[in-house]
Formats: C-alpha cells, structure tokens, sequence
C-alpha cells in the first residue's frame, strides 16, 4: 500500500521512523501478521523487523500476540490518531505556556521595546497575541478593522472574557477596507463586555493591562482604507502605555461618544 507525502509526514509527526512507518502502514492492510511476512510486506530488514515491531507496541501503534511465532495486530487508525493527536497538543501547550512565560518576562528588558509591524496578517496575529495576554485589563479602539478581523477577534474576547478581564472597546459599527465593508457591530455586539460603537477615525489602539500597547494605521482613499500600507507600532514603554492609557480613559469617559449616532456609510 503507498500512501500520499502527506499522510507518511503525519505518521513522522507522531514520533514513527522510517522502517516503523513502513511497518505500521503493511500492518493496516494485514490486519495481523507474524515478522517475517511484515518484513516480506516492507524493505524492513529480517535483522531488524522485531526491534522495530517492538518499537511500535511500546508507543501504541500495534498489539502482539504471545505464541510461535509472534503474532502483531495493529490497533485502529482512528483509535492511534485521536491519543496521538491530544497528546501532540498538550505537549504543544504546554510548550507554548513554559516558552511564553520566557518570552514574556524578557521583552520589557530589552534596551528600545518598540517595533514596526508591516502588514494586516502581521498587525491582526500581534493584535490577538496581545489579548491573549490579557489578565486584568483591554482598551481596544477599533476604528480600523481588517477584512475578517471581527470573526478572529471574538474567540480571543470570549476567552479574556471567562478569565475576568476587564474590556472597554469603543469601535467603529462598520468601516471599508480594500472596498469592503467590515461588520463590526454586527460580529461583536453580542458579547458581554462594555463596548460602544461610535465612527471612530481609522486607527487601532489595544492596550493590555497598561503594561503593552499596538498601534495601527494605513493610507486612506476616501473612505476606504488601503491595507498595503498598513502599519502597526507594537512597545512596552511604560511611560508611553500610561500616556495612551489616561487618553483613552478620557475619551471613553466624554458625554461625546455616549450619544446616539447614525452608522458610517461608503459613498
């Protein structure tokens, strides 16, 4: 049986060599056999095949059965797969959490702790990696929002939501982006938080507990913002944060943006 690149490269993912691959993929079309017709079925060696179905049983990819000779059977693929597959992720996980934790504790000690970040793909996963951080506070300003931007943001805002963060965003309810209009009422007003949809200029602020902060703009045309040009300025400064800290506050808390308003069309 030959199996696509795709599907050898998962079986490599899962910890399997070479001759275990070939092993494991002869046993899913013999259902069960003794060595040598697993060696005669692949191009594992004779000299080598017993170390290798051995290998295979200990990480869980197939059984065997006492008696002369050894019998191996291997274990469903699906059954292999989803135990595989969750410990792939909690090991992931948990790398992320102990590597994030490092990360974390050394950006503020870096001498300047400003960057640019050019592009939306860039300027939206720094966006969702920022509030995925988030333990007390957010200030989101969402007066630019890229083309599926909404859709991303609101799982991450669920969860900071579930660890007792406090969010304040004050966005635009729509706004055009590469002449596309962006729904951000229509994804977003549903969730719990304190949210206020006023036509906001186009530019983002994310500030996590007044510690980090993203700003991102880009050239207009109209209406319309290009995201070619988009921008994004991503520090630590604390002096810096506490600055757009106090402005944001002062805004979210001026009678101007409690009033009603008429959304935003493109003409």
């Amino acid at each position: 049986m030959t199996l696509s690149w795709e599907s050898m490269e998962a079986l490599r993912l899962m910890g399997l060599t070479d001759y275990e691959t070939q092993a494991y993929v002869a046993l899913t079309s013999l259902i069960s056999a003794n060595a040598t017709e697993i060696s005669l079925a692949t191009h594992v060696p004779r000299s080598k095949v017993y170390q290798v179905l051995k290998n295979l049983v200990e990480k869980g990819f197939i059984e065997m059965s006492r008696g002369k000779p050894l019998k191996f059977t291997v274990i469903p693929p699906h059954e292999v797969f989803n135990k595989s597959r969750n410990h792939i992720k909690n090991t992931m996980e948990q790398a992320e959490a102990e590597l994030n934790l490092v990360y974390e504790s050394q950006i503020p000690k870096v001498p300047a702790p400003i960057w640019l970040i050019h592009g939306q793909e860039k300027i939206v996963n720094k966006e969702l990696e920022i509030i995925s951080r988030a333990e007390e506070s957010l200030f989101i300003m969402g007066g630019l929002m890229f083309p599926e931007e909404p859709t991303l943001l609101k799982p991450y805002l669920k969860k900071s939501i579930k660890k007792g963060v406090n969010i304040r965003m004050l966005t635009s309810p729509s706004c055009w982006v590469d002449d596309v209009e962006v729904h951000t009422q229509k994804t977003l007003e549903d969730l719990p938080l304190k949210i206020k949809f006023f036509p906001v200029p186009f530019i983002k602020f994310v500030v996590r507990d007044k510690k980090e902060m993203l700003i991102a703009f880009c050239k207009l045309s109209g209406n319309n913002a290009l995201s070619e040009t988009s921008i994004g300025i991503w520090n630590q400064y604390q002096e810096f944060v506490d600055t757009i800290s106090g402005i944001y506050d002062f805004i979210w808390n001026t009678d101007f943006f409690n009033q009603d308003f008429q959304p935003l069309f493109k003409d």
